[in-house]
């Protein structure tokens, strides 16, 4: 990778119930999210990553290296986690009680000399929207807005990478629809790479470009979300949940109804695949991201007339798993190039004598707008 702020990690670390033992190389811009069960590991990868755990290896940070055992200086073969230019939100903000928010963000400012400060702490109270919070302290806050005012503070040191460990973890599912669409923003304007530990694939869906699955220390596989997503053979394709996420943009409003026409971006495709979802008031032309769950998409082999299904496109079958009980099977299609996932009966999938390559219309009964 040739970004600045790209991620090379080869790490190992001896636990009691596993060990950890990673080699990844990750997107230097954009939300990377590590999700995988409870105890795999997950912020264990984040603390070797700070240096709070001493795992054995190598971490780079585009050409800055913070962690080579193979280096032949001792001096410089880890560097301590105070020398390391990184951010740590956890799911306890963790603010100074007795400073007010302006204060707690000083303190974050002061741990980086002037000559290094490459996030302008301004930018960041505007997109993070505490402006208003400046004079208070953090026992008036609710948890949304210290989360905030933790992330913010975390960016004010300009770090090279964000680390956050399950930051909505504590909140409650009110506060937490409070807080994404900030998190949103700042993943749309600032560059800097963000690890996003969680074990709620509705956060990673809706946020993360990049996903690594971990499972008792490992890598089971890491790749661009929509790609990992669409994937049969990973457990991501075996849960309720299941699902893929599309990006697009608004290509048509329907005042009368209500509803948004959304275009899936499909690169070289001369056909672009389009789905009707609830309006959100978005403007045309808006970059939105879609979330089409397997088990509201249907197949038939001929397009329906008389359904309430309004969304029915040709596709091709590309693949097919056994679902998560021997009564299902997971079917991937391609419309065009863009990826769905449909989960149907076994009984259905043979009366429609489904195979890779046969041609069908994938009916897509809702369709979730996340942004």
């Amino acid at each position: 990778m040739s970004d600045d702020n790209s991620i090379v990690l080869t790490l190992r670390l001896p636990r009691r119930d596993f060990t950890l033992d990673v080699a990844l190389a990750l997107p230097g811009r954009g939300v990377t999210a590590v999700f995988g069960p409870s105890g795999c590991g997950k912020t264990t990868l984040l603390r070797a990553i700070a240096g709070l755990e001493r795992a054995a290896g190598r971490v780079a940070i585009g050409s800055a290296v913070w962690q080579d055992d193979a280096h032949p200086d001792k001096a410089q073969r880890f560097l301590p986690t105070h020398r390391r230019p990184l951010g740590y939100v956890i799911q306890d903000a963790a603010l100074f009680p007795h400073l007010d928010v302006r204060r707690n963000l000083d303190y974050g400012l002061q741990r980086t000399a002037p000559s290094e400060r490459r996030v302008a702490l301004d930018q960041v109270v505007e997109l993070l929207g505490i402006g208003h919070l400046m004079a208070r302290r953090p026992a008036t806050l609710s948890g949304g807005e210290r989360q905030r005012v933790a992330i913010a503070r975390a960016l004010a040191t300009s770090p090279r990478v964000l680390l956050m460990d399950e930051p909505l973890a504590a909140l409650d599912a009110a506060r937490k629809a409070d807080i994404l669409p900030y998190l949103e923003r700042l993943h749309e304007t600032l560059e800097i790479p963000v690890l996003y530990v969680s074990h709620a694939l509705d956060e990673v869906a809706r946020l993360a470009d990049h996903l690594v699955l971990m499972d008792a220390g490992r890598v089971l596989a890491h790749g661009p979300l929509a790609d990992m997503l669409a994937r049969l053979d990973l457990p991501l394709a075996r849960g309720e949940d299941a699902g893929v996420v599309l990006d697009g943009v608004v290509g048509e409003r329907d005042a009368q109804w209500q509803l948004a026409r959304v275009d899936v971006e499909d690169v070289g495709h001369s056909s672009p695949c389009s789905l009707w979802a609830r309006d959100q008031g978005h403007a045309l032309g808006q970059r939105v991201r879609l979330r089409v769950l397997a088990r509201d998409v249907s197949l038939a082999r001929a397009p329906l007339t008389g359904s309430s299904i309004g969304n029915q496109l040709p596709a091709t079958v590309e693949a097919i798993a056994d679902g998560e009980h021997p009564s299902l099977a997971l079917v991937r299609v391609r419309v065009g190039q863009v990826p769905l996932v449909a989960r149907l009966t076994r009984r259905s999938a043979h009366a429609l004598e489904l195979a890779p390559g046969q041609a069908v219309w994938a009916q897509v009964k809702t369709v979730a707008l996340m942004e």
